[in-house]
C-alpha cells in the first residue's frame, strides 16, 4: 500500500505541477509529498521531475511513467470494487491497436458500438501498420495478424487470412490470367511498400512447395488501399490480404487468381499482456470483439 500511495502522490504532483498544490489536494504536508516522490525516484533510480524554484516539470521518463501509474491506480480501484462483488460500470480510457485497414473495417465499428453501450469509456484506436509496444505506448488490447512469438502477450484467435493475388476483370481480359507464379513476369505488378516486408518479392506455396518470385513493380504505393484502388482501375495485379480484397471481389471489381499457389494462412489474434488483471472495460471489449469477429474469417482456415 505504501507503493500505491507513492504512485498516487506522484500522479498528483504531475497533474498539479507543484508539490505544494499536490499536498493541498491530498491533505498532506508539502514535506511529506516531497519525501514520497524522492523515495520513489530513489527506488526507481530514475529522475521523474525536473525541479526549479518556480516550476516542477516531468522528465521524459516521468511522462512515460505517469501513464503507467494512472493505469495501475485505475486498475487497482476496479480490482477492489470487483473483489467486493460490486456491480462495476466500465469507465476510463481504453487504448486498442490494430493494422490500419483491419482497424478501419472491423475494429472501429466494434469500438463505436461498445462506446454506445458504455458511455463512461473513452476509446483511442491506434491504427498502425507496425508492431506497437504495449508498455511504451500504453496499449490495453491489440489485434495482430501473425503467428505470435511474444511470450508476454496472450492471444485469442478469431480467424484466419492469407496473402492473395487479385486484378480487375478488365485487366485480366486484356492481359490474360496468370496460371503459375512465374507468369507474373508478363504482368504489371502493383507493390505495397512495407516497413516489415520486402515489396519486390512475393512468396507462394508452403513447405517444400514454397517459392519466391522477384517482382518488378511499375507502381509502388505506401498503403494497401492505394494498391487496391490502382488494381480496380486496371493498373495490374496486387497482393493484399484476403480480407482486404474480399469486399471488392464480392462487388465484382477484383478477381482472385493463383489460388492453387497461395501461401499458408496467417492467424488473426486479439492480444493483451499476459498475467495482468483485466479491467472490466478490457474484458468486456474482448467479449464483444470475439463475438463480432469469430466466424467471419473461416474461409481461409487451413
Amino acid at each position: 500500500m505504501d507503493r500505491l500511495d507513492e504512485l498516487a502522490i506522484f500522479v498528483a504532483v504531475a497533474e498539479q505541477g507543484s508539490f505544494v498544490a499536490a499536498a493541498r489536494r491530498l491533505g498532506r504536508s508539502p514535506a511529506a509529498v516531497t519525501r514520497a516522490v524522492a523515495a520513489l525516484e530513489d527506488r526507481l533510480a530514475t529522475r521523474l521531475f525536473n525541479r526549479t524554484t518556480r516550476a516542477v516539470a516531468l522528465t521524459d521518463a516521468g511522462a512515460r511513467y505517469l501513464d503507467l501509474c494512472r493505469r495501475a491506480l485505475a486498475e487497482f480501484e476496479e480490482l477492489e470494487l470487483s473483489a467486493a462483488n460490486e456491480r462495476l460500470e466500465p469507465r476510463g480510457q481504453l487504448t486498442v491497436t490494430a493494422p490500419e485497414m483491419f482497424g478501419r473495417m472491423y475494429i472501429l465499428p466494434i469500438a463505436q458500438a461498445f462506446m454506445a453501450e458504455h458511455p463512461a469509456v473513452k476509446v483511442t484506436l491506434l491504427l498502425l501498420n507496425r508492431i506497437v509496444s504495449f508498455v511504451d505506448e500504453g496499449v490495453d488490447l491489440g489485434l495482430r495478424i501473425a503467428h505470435l512469438q511474444d511470450s508476454s502477450l496472450r492471444g485469442i484467435q478469431v480467424g484466419w487470412t492469407r496473402r492473395v493475388v487479385a486484378a480487375s476483370p478488365d485487366y485480366l481480359a486484356a492481359r490474360g490470367e496468370p496460371k503459375a507464379p512465374p507468369d507474373l513476369a508478363a504482368h504489371e505488378a502493383i507493390a505495397v511498400a512495407s516497413v516489415r516486408a520486402a515489396h519486390d518479392r512475393w512468396s507462394f506455396g508452403a513447405g517444400k512447395e514454397e517459392t519466391t518470385i522477384a517482382i518488378n513493380a511499375r507502381l509502388v504505393v505506401s498503403t494497401v488501399q492505394a494498391g487496391l484502388d490502382a488494381a480496380v482501375a486496371g493498373g495490374g495485379v496486387v497482393r493484399p490480404l484476403a480480407y482486404q480484397s474480399a469486399p471488392l471481389e464480392g462487388a465484382g471489381k477484383l478477381r482472385r487468381v493463383l489460388r492453387l499457389h497461395e501461401p499458408r494462412p496467417l492467424p488473426i489474434h486479439l492480444v493483451h499482456p499476459a498475467g495482468r488483471y483485466l479491467a472490466p472495460k478490457v474484458r468486456l471489449f474482448i467479449d464483444r470483439a470475439v463475438g463480432a469477429l469469430r466466424g467471419r474469417f473461416e474461409e481461409e482456415r487451413p
